[in-house]
């Protein structure tokens, strides 16, 4: 869950799972988490609507741990 104050800069972020406050620095987010966004289609129960969370790092492994596929993974060569 984001949080933006009035000039729109990133203030909080909170992870929806397990409700842990991740730390924003001036705008900054400084710890891992995974941001989705969906915008759900045609052919779901959800059509029409657009689902919004944040998972840190540990939720975020805790959940793919269990996937009968797991996560298809490639290297980073360049980072911005």
């Amino acid at each position: 869950m984001r949080k933006y104050n009035r000039n729109g800069q990133l203030d909080t972020v909170i992870c929806n799972c397990c409700g842990k406050k991740l730390i924003v620095d001036q705008g900054i987010l400084r710890e891992g988490c995974i941001c989705v966004d969906h915008a759900w289609d045609f052919f779901s129960e959800k059509d029409g609507e657009i689902h919004h969370f944040d998972l840190c790092e540990s939720c975020y492994d805790e959940l793919t741990n269990q996937f009968k596929i797991a996560v298809d993974v490639d290297e980073q060569v360049e980072f911005l």
